[in-house]
């Protein structure tokens, strides 16, 4: 069996298990510990881990697919191996003894917040980093955290060849690290994404990098895949496998249900029947398109060339599109099943919340169908995110 279908067949065994801990991971406001352990030992939380390092080195697909088999099942823990793998991508970048110390450990788990809310002093050797980020998913059970990081040198701040500032992504150990909890939210609760603090912590050079000026030090497709790009199709992973089970849902209720002061099954009502099948071909085109357009750029990414602006753009557009349609397809379901639906013991209920939720993150929000129209009608914008 192929790499990617070993990933696939631990992603729907774990997947099958995950709903009998999902009030354990509401009420925790984080993963029930066997859900980790489980997680960890199938490797799923470090997809992206380069096959030098022991590693999947999956192809991005693989990734959406995995991710989207483990969010059937419960969306905060899609979400967490989502926030991991995107992370380990990082060992592409680093220098291979930090790559090696950070990501070799086949039970080592990376997390934390790319963005810039961190402030990096160059020191002897490395950097004086002081920051608080939050929406550190996962830090709980991470043992690598980053934090991205505005530098600033004997000079003042440094800045990119085109002038933007220096955004550096610093690496520290989990356990450096202060967790705030702040993680009290209306949905993927189980992802204990809770704020994370460090003050004057010395991090090494070789522990910083940059997603806006480093190039990768491995040479796979994966590692010239955009980063960002990486991240938003992660997040649509998880989105279409939340579509998934709200149909699941939907479908299982309306077989026995029949609506207050109705007659038929719920199963046998025109309305019921016409937004199913809308929400099948939501999620199924989205989803498809979104394939088309990832193994079009892992393609060109492997030819060995930078990935053009409207590639990038449309791959930033497809993830857009796919999460913006699950949800879609998620509150369509939510609203069919009526009264029974409202209670927080519903699963369709927790899904509704879970999508809603993570329609809110940033690389897939609504503002990025106007990044990439700018960039498809030619328009001067700043695509360093792209």
């Amino acid at each position: 069996m192929s790499v990617a279908g070993e990933l696939l067949d631990s992603a729907r065994r774990i997947a099958s298990e995950l709903p009998a801990h999902a009030e354990a991971n509401e009420r925790g406001r984080r993963l029930a510990a066997p859900m980790v352990e489980a997680l960890r030992e199938a490797g799923l939380f470090r997809l992206c881990v380069p096959r030098s390092l022991g590693g999947p080195e999956a192809h991005p697909w693989t990734l959406v697919e995995v991710l989207e088999t483990l969010a059937r099942g419960d969306g905060s823990a899609a979400w967490c191996a989502m926030i991991a793998s995107t992370t380990s991508v990082l060992a592409g970048y680093l220098e291979p003894e930090a790559a090696k110390r950070v990501f070799g450990d086949p039970a080592a788990v990376a997390g934390g917040v790319f963005a810039p809310r961190g402030r990096a002093v160059r020191d002897a050797g490395g950097f004086r980093v002081t920051g608080r980020w939050s929406f550190a998913s996962g830090c709980q059970h991470a043992t690598w955290l980053l934090g991205g990081c505005l530098v600033e040198g004997a000079t003042g701040p440094e800045t990119t060849p085109e002038g933007r500032p220096d955004v550096r992504l610093m690496l520290f150990p989990a356990e450096a690290a202060e967790i705030v909890d702040t993680w009290d939210v209306a949905g993927l609760c189980g992802t204990g994404s809770h704020d994370v603090a460090v003050r004057d912590l010395a991090v090494p050079e070789a522990h910083a990098v940059s997603m806006i000026s480093d190039a990768p030090r491995e040479a796979g497709a994966l590692y010239a895949f955009p980063v960002f790009g990486l991240l938003a199709v992660g997040v649509a992973g998880v989105a279409l496998g939340l579509g998934r089970r709200a149909l699941d849902e939907l479908t299982g209720l309306a077989a026995h249900k029949t609506p207050t002061l109705a007659r038929r099954r719920l199963a046998d009502r025109g309305l019921t029947q016409g937004r199913v099948a809308d929400a099948e071909a939501r999620l199924a085109s989205a989803r498809a398109w979104l394939r088309d357009v990832i193994h079009a750029a892992h393609d060109d990414a492997g030819g060995g060339s930078p990935l053009g602006l409207e590639p990038r753009a449309r791959l930033r557009l497809a993830a857009s599109h796919a999460v913006r349609s699950a949800t879609e397809a998620v509150d369509a379901m939510w609203r069919l099943g009526g009264g029974s639906t409202i209670y927080a013991g519903s699963p369709l209920q927790r899904v509704w919340r879970d999508v809603s939720v993570l329609g809110q993150h940033v690389m897939v929000a609504e503002p990025t169908f106007e990044l990439a129209g700018r960039v498809l009608l030619g328009v001067e914008t700043d695509t360093s995110t792209l």
